[in-house]
């Protein structure tokens, strides 16, 4: 792949073995410029500054400051890089946290080297990591999982949006692409991308991850629906 401009990535794990093995994997490809490595949350942050990843290969467990701290400062920074986090687990407790502080998904630490490529590449064009399927079987059983004091629900947030507007969102919670929403609706696909546009500029969403999150949270879409 060599279309479109070259992405920018930072390796994040404090095991050097597996940094260097991440590292030495994407910078093999021709549209991935690894910018840099570090070895815990806290230097990710430094070089983040520095170095102005679009994307950053983040493990959640790390000494010093861990992933999910990390990712949540990086979200509240000014242009904040996407953030895609290595978990050992596809259960891991963690996940959820980790998209609630910004995260735009999750990979596997196991999963196979077409995957990870494939999860950079998806990341950095903006969209949610997780398949379909995937997003609605984890969110659902995070959510689900949670105490109701902790959802921390505010469905006056989607007060701002029209009905149709709600839909969509409702739509793109359940984990369905522009395409299928747009013959799920009858209407034309660059119709749909203006109010995924649209909705998530007025809720102060970023990606698709966010969605889902605030969706199940504002109880627009609840677990097992």
């Amino acid at each position: 792949m060599t279309d479109g401009p070259t992405i920018r990535l930072l390796v994040v794990d404090d095991q050097a073995m597996v940094r260097e093995g991440f590292a030495a994997l994407l910078a093999a490809q021709p549209d991935i410029e690894v910018v840099g490595t570090a070895e815990n949350g806290q230097v990710a942050l430094a070089a983040v500054a520095e170095l102005r990843p679009d994307v950053v290969l983040m493990d959640v467990r790390m000494p010093v400051l861990d992933g999910i701290e990390a990712t949540r400062a990086l979200a509240d920074g000014p242009e904040p890089p996407r953030v895609l986090m290595l978990t050992t687990f596809d259960l891991d407790d963690h996940i959820y946290d980790a998209l609630r502080a910004g995260a735009s998904g999750f990979l596997l630490k196991h999963a196979p080297a077409a995957e990870l490529l494939h999860a950079v590449r998806v990341v950095a064009a903006g969209e949610a990591l997780l398949a379909p399927e995937v997003t609605r079987r984890l969110i659902s059983h995070f959510v689900a999982a949670r105490p109701a004091s902790l959802t921390d629900a505010r469905p006056e947030r989607l007060a701002p949006l029209t009905e149709r507007e709600t839909e969509v969102l409702r739509l793109v919670a359940a984990g369905f692409s522009n395409t299928e929403i747009a013959a799920r609706l009858v209407v034309a696909e660059q119709t749909v991308k203006s109010h995924v546009s649209r909705t998530f500029t007025k809720l102060g969403l970023r990606d698709r991850a966010q969605a889902v999150v605030l969706a199940y949270e504002s109880g627009l879409v609840r677990p097992g629906s």
